[in-house]
């Protein structure tokens, strides 16, 4: 964020030199290396300022935000896993309407959970004696 401010201004100080956005670009090249925004958005925010625009920050976009994982959806989900366990990912991100990479995220890295599988022991003994008597060791 701080690095496509900095660009800003520079881009809107190119503009008042009367710089094109064909001469610009070198420049913020040079200056910014690696970090430097794309042919594209330098010949957008060139355009915006050449076009009388003054404000060098972002502008709100409309829609959906980027990231679902907000502390309001990890809490949901903790609440939601604190009343059952055994919920899959799929179905958590139904009820919650988050998609469920999202879901995953928020489970394995902000809560720290991980699936575990078990056997309870009856079942597993029953298993162990069905493969004794068959034969069946598969």
């Amino acid at each position: 964020m701080q690095r496509s401010l900095e660009q800003g201004m520079a881009m809107k100080f190119c503009v008042k030199l009367e710089k094109s956005a064909a001469e610009t670009i070198p420049m913020l090249k040079k200056a910014f290396g690696v970090d430097c925004l794309s042919d594209r958005q330098i010949f957008g925010w060139h355009k915006a300022f050449a076009e009388d625009r003054e404000d060098v920050n972002d502008e709100n976009r409309a829609g959906r935000p980027s990231t679902s994982s907000s502390d309001d959806n990890v809490k949901r989900l903790r609440d939601l896993l604190n009343t059952d366990r055994r919920l899959s990912v799929r179905l958590i991100s139904e009820t919650l309407d988050i998609t469920k990479t999202i879901v995953h995220e928020i489970v394995s890295e902000s809560l720290g959970m991980r699936k575990q599988f078990a056997l309870p022991l009856q079942i597993a003994n029953d298993k162990q004696e069905r493969k004794l008597h068959t034969g069946n060791f598969s």
